[in-house]
């Protein structure tokens, strides 16, 4: 339905998107995840037409957008961060208004118009001019614009941004809804939303993409410990100790729950490639304190994230101070060899040029300090005759 291919936007010096690449199929609801400045809203922008790129494709269907924009964009329903609303409008003219612009005459309006309120679910609103309407309800009205044409693909950038719980559910419902019909782009930085709406995941970090999966298999971009919560009974500081201590490849362990009879529940943590599962039961056999319980507890959308950005920001900071400590030593180099080629200037001039008398050169430099000759003169003479009396005597 869409493909993004070697996508770059500059704005002057700055790379707001770094060669950035991905498909998304017809039916796929993908969630494009990132912190806030890493690039989502500019990389939305382009695939809208609403930003030239640098250079890169975005193809939507089999149009390229700034080949054909026209016809490129008839195939888009997009809704910015920031809904693009009248709001002296009453809704039912602001969506009549969205028809005539898109010139949607293949589907009849008042049919057309009633559908879209109907799955927006806000037919009972349609009289009622849009200022006067609750965040959640304009948030609604917006994503009925983006669907008259019945565009086959649907671009939300933060659509839940400022709703309050209730409201972010019932728009969460309404993407799900959506995406029965419609391809769906979820511009996000909010984690639990992709997690609830998307099939696919791309994160994009600095301008550019460092992982897409889908998101059952997003964990698998991250290398990371294990995870577990362990039920044994047995006296909690001696597990404790054992857990920590006795146990090959355990990172961490703590007590997690409260005594339930004789068991306690703790949270191990392995090392990375390490699995201790078979250690921690013969360990545990051995000392009679049965292990009644073992959960493998699955890395969050929220510590997968973090993981990944944090990998990526630690990846760049290294390049740049790299690339810094190569500019600062090709500086160094560059100055010495500039005072080496002045030196050398400095000192073929000294030859080529012939000495001056001393006398001139006496009279010159004394004549910048504003002291004459003959006074010199005259001031060596007296000294001579002095020093010629004091002999005498």
């Amino acid at each position: 339905m869409i493909k993004v291919s070697h996508l770059v936007k500059n704005y002057g010096s700055f790379c707001a998107v770094d060669d950035v690449s991905f498909e998304v199929a017809k039916g796929e609801v993908v969630g494009f995840l990132g912190p806030n400045g890493a690039g989502k809203s500019t990389t939305m922008n382009v695939i809208t037409g609403f930003l030239s790129s640098t250079s890169g494709t975005v193809t939507i269907g089999d149009i390229d957008i700034l080949d054909d924009p026209v016809n490129a964009k008839k195939l888009i329903g997009y809704l910015p961060e920031q809904p693009p609303l009248y709001g002296d409008m009453t809704v039912n003219e602001y969506l009549n208004f969205a028809y005539d612009l898109k010139d949607c005459r293949q589907y009849d309006r008042e049919k057309h118009l009633d559908e879209i309120c109907r799955v927006v679910k806000i037919s009972d609103y349609r009289n009622r001019q849009i200022k006067f309407l609750s965040k959640g309800y304009k948030q609604r009205v917006g994503i009925a614009q983006a669907l008259v044409g019945n565009p086959p693909l649907i671009i939300f950038d933060e659509p839940t941004i400022g709703l309050d719980p209730k409201q972010i559910i019932e728009i969460r419902n309404l993407i799900r809804t959506l995406g029965r019909e419609h391809t769906v782009i979820l511009s996000t930085h909010i984690l639990q939303e992709v997690q609830a709406v998307c099939d696919r995941i791309i994160i994009i970090n600095r301008g550019k993409v460092v992982a897409d999966e889908m998101t059952e298999n997003i964990a698998r971009v991250v290398e990371n410990a294990r995870r577990f919560n362990v039920k044994i009974c047995g006296p909690q500081r001696e597990v404790l100790s054992m857990l920590r201590n006795d146990i090959p490849g355990v990172a961490y362990a703590e007590v997690l729950a409260a005594r339930d009879g004789d068991a306690y529940t703790y949270m191990v943590e392995s090392e990375v490639g390490t699995d201790i599962r078979k250690k921690l039961f013969s360990t545990l056999a051995a000392r009679g304190w049965p292990m009644i319980g073992l959960e493998a507890l699955g890395m969050s959308i929220e510590d997968i994230f973090i993981a990944v950005v944090d990998k990526t920001d630690e990846n760049e900071d290294s390049r740049f101070r790299t690339k810094k400590k190569t500019k600062s030593i090709e500086a160094r180099r560059s100055s010495a060899e500039k005072e080496m080629a002045a030196g050398m200037v400095e000192r073929a001039a000294s030859r080529e040029t012939p000495d001056e008398p001393e006398e001139e050169q006496t009279g010159k430099y004394y004549d910048d300090h504003t002291i004459k000759n003959d006074t010199i003169a005259e001031a060596l003479g007296e000294s001579g005759e002095k020093k010629d009396k004091g002999g005498d005597e």
